[in-house]
């Protein structure tokens, strides 16, 4: 009978404990998924619905590019889940990738001022007479709804994000987490007074993460707003968006950046497509462009572009200073790490494309950019 009952006692404990562990389980998880819900952001409401159902861009409930895109392209005998884990590509570099803290800039002229700092992946600060422009800001250890998974930095932030200077004006290219992070928001939030320049429907995220009303500023393809002397204009992209299951709630754009005397152009995430000769042509000459040349691949080929084609749109566009993004930060495809830059550096010499390929946090003098030394190179 004593044994029974040991048993019994044991048997009742071992019930206890399991539930203890599947109460912890469970508030561990939801300790770890407690910022999921507001990473996905907001949802089209109100006034905000309205305005974008008067888009060019929208219809059926959901934003569209000109042309018909699809964001995955069959590629028979290709088992793409078998190359993310077991394929040759070698997505990371083997040395630390060198970070710079941005020295301080040389303005002899205010009025014709035009640099750029890259702080890796598609964050850069664009310096124009006198003004700051904070483009894409991410940084977050990781570009995901979760702190746990998803794509890991490759490097840190050159900066802290409470040691960015006062910026005039922070723009958004869409809502994917690589370019709008939550997190990053509401540093800005507390270090920056800025307004937000967004696609139609990105205010939602905004809003829904506490940004003021009068801090963000939604526009349409084609429409302007005007910060001090700038003229910031949000033009075409060939993208799409979305923060969880639903797609193309929001629009996505890239940005035209125009001072009395300078202007910028950067590219947000697109294929290659038309519409850049279309901007050169109403809005450029440009005298810098950034352009996305990484997280490529022939299963996407309508939304991203390949080097090749960013430097096809760069021409297109009328730049003169090619400076890329969208590279070097995160492993966002099965390209080789070093792969995008030495790609662009081939065709930029090919086509006679002034360009710059800076280390995360180097600042860029448009007018006396440094020669590219094949840094990436020794880390590759």
């Amino acid at each position: 009978m004593g044994e029974t009952a040991d048993r019994a006692v044991e048997r009742a404990l071992g019930r206890r404990l399991w539930r203890m562990a599947g109460v912890a389980a469970l508030a561990g998880v939801a300790w770890v998924g407690r910022d999921v819900p507001a990473q996905l952001g907001g949802r089209l409401t109100g006034a905000r619905a309205e305005r974008a159902i008067r888009s060019p861009r929208f219809r059926d409930g959901t934003f569209h590019n000109p042309s018909s895109t699809r964001t995955m392209v069959a590629d028979p005998g290709r088992n793409l889940v078998k190359e993310l884990i077991f394929g040759k590509q070698k997505r990371r570099p083997d040395g630390g990738v060198p970070l710079l803290r941005p020295s301080a800039a040389p303005v002899s002229d205010p009025a014709r001022e035009l640099n750029v700092v890259w702080y890796g992946h598609a964050s850069a600060l664009i310096e124009i007479e006198g003004h700051r422009v904070l483009v894409d800001p991410v940084w977050s250890d990781r570009c995901s709804p979760s702190a746990l998974v998803g794509p890991r930095r490759i490097h840190e932030p050159p900066v802290r994000l409470d040691e960015l200077p006062p910026v005039d004006a922070i723009l958004i290219s869409h809502d994917h987490y690589d370019h709008l992070d939550l997190a990053t928001v509401r540093g800005l939030l507390a270090h920056q007074s800025a307004p937000f320049l967004v696609p139609l429907g990105v205010g939602a995220h905004l809003d829904r993460w506490g940004v003021p009303e009068e801090r963000i500023v939604e526009l349409d393809w084609s429409e302007s707003h005007r910060v001090g002397g700038l003229t910031i204009t949000a033009t075409a992209a060939q993208h799409f968006s979305g923060r969880g299951l639903r797609r193309d709630g929001t629009l996505w754009s890239s940005w035209v950046v125009a001072g009395a005397h300078r202007k910028a152009f950067y590219t947000g995430d697109s294929g290659y497509f038309d519409g850049y000769a279309e901007i050169g042509a109403e809005h450029g000459p440009f005298d810098v462009t950034l352009m996305q040349i990484g997280a490529y691949d022939r299963a996407w080929p309508s939304i991203h572009m390949f080097p090749e084609e960013a430097v096809a749109a760069h021409l297109d566009l009328r730049g003169g200073l090619f400076l890329p993004v969208h590279w070097a930060t995160f492993n966002l495809a099965l390209h080789d790490w070093a792969e995008p830059v030495n790609r662009l550096w081939v065709e930029a010499k090919a086509r006679d494309v002034r360009l710059a390929v800076p280390r995360p946090g180097e600042r860029v003098v448009v007018d006396d950019p440094p020669a590219v030394d094949g840094w990436w190179q020794a880390i590759a």
